[in-house]
């Protein structure tokens, strides 16, 4: 069984799943070869991007590192690692564009932008569309959950009309349940966004929660107006920290092109590293929220010092043995 066999026997082989976490009964192979049998166990799956600290602030991807390259920590404590991959694997996509009425002068820019990011993507990737303003709106046939056909995610992506208002928390949540249909290992959300929420039925907290709870790695993009009243770039920097993604606020819609080149780059190049957390200990009132810090350090000879981006926690939701 080679490492993408055993990444595939360990998720397939899910009873239920808390934040990218995941409840195994599978059969992976050490190092050595020996099979290692996991029963109730959970399987924590982190996307980690790796660069070196040259260039302007913004550093270089560093390709080719092994698993012996990575030291994982939860709360503070070092982790083993039981799954390390390194190739590009496809991924389960979401770009939630805002179609808000702020947008409209700023629209041709960002589809442009949004359409440069879906033509550099995996071809095994699964992709899918959300517009949202006052409401969140499927950019596909409602037939059809996810594409890779770059015609149809273009007529996903112009589907919107720039009107209303902003429920960027909803188009979240929305996107984060629809990321969990697809069939791919690897979940990823791009937000596209003008303003700050005033339109949701779910709260910030409620969103913040439903990342904590999920596998998505989030990059967000926010073009703000200088005297915009509704910018909340602190939410959008919030849900890129947590998941592990990144934060841009190019400075006009002409960056956006650049900037989504960035993020296509960026899914390419990570890694996914794995490992099987503590349980919990002693009673636990599941109401909650056992909120856990991870810390991944990256080094190699040769490449000076590695600058490493992940989810910075994830809530450990607990089972009932007795199901």
């Amino acid at each position: 069984m080679n490492r993408r066999s055993a990444i595939q026997t360990l998720v397939t082989a899910s009873a239920g799943s808390l934040f990218g976490s995941r409840l195994l009964a599978g059969v992976i192979q050490d190092d050595s070869g020996a099979n290692i049998i996991r029963s109730e166990s959970r399987l924590v799956l982190l996307d980690v991007s790796v660069k070196d600290a040259r260039g302007n602030g913004e550093g270089h991807f560093v390709g080719g590192l092994a698993k012996e390259n990575f030291k994982v920590f939860e709360n503070g404590r070092p982790q083993p690692i039981a799954v390390f991959e390194r190739s590009d694997l496809p991924v389960t996509i979401g770009v939630l564009v805002d179609e808000s009425r702020s947008m409209a002068n700023k629209r041709s820019a960002v589809l442009t932008a949004a359409m440069t990011f879906t033509a550099e993507s995996n071809p095994m990737d699964e992709i899918f569309v959300l517009n949202f303003n006052d409401e969140v709106r499927p950019g596909l046939p409602s037939t059809v959950l996810f594409s890779d056909d770059m015609q149809e995610l273009r007529k996903a992506l112009f589907r919107g009309v720039s009107e209303g208002r902003t429920a960027l928390n909803d188009a979240v949540v929305a996107g984060l349940a629809q990321l969990k249909l697809g069939t791919r290992d690897k979940k990823t959300l791009v937000l596209i966004s003008d303003g700050g929420d005033n339109a949701s039925a779910h709260t910030r907290r409620q969103t913040l929660d439903k990342v904590e709870s999920s596998i998505a790695t989030i990059y967000t993009v926010g073009l703000y107006d200088a005297d915009d009243p509704d910018a909340d770039p602190g939410l959008l920097r919030q849900l890129a920290e947590i998941s592990g993604g990144e934060a841009y606020f190019p400075p006009s819609p002409a960056e956006m092109i650049p900037t989504c080149h960035r993020i296509a780059k960026d899914i390419r190049a990570r890694y996914t590293v794995g490992y099987v957390p503590a349980a919990g200990q002693g009673a636990h009132d599941i109401r909650a929220r056992d909120i856990r810090k991870i810390h991944v350090v990256a080094s190699a000879p040769g490449h000076g010092k590695l600058i490493t981006r992940t989810r910075s926690s994830y809530r450990y939701d607990q089972v009932d043995s007795n199901k």
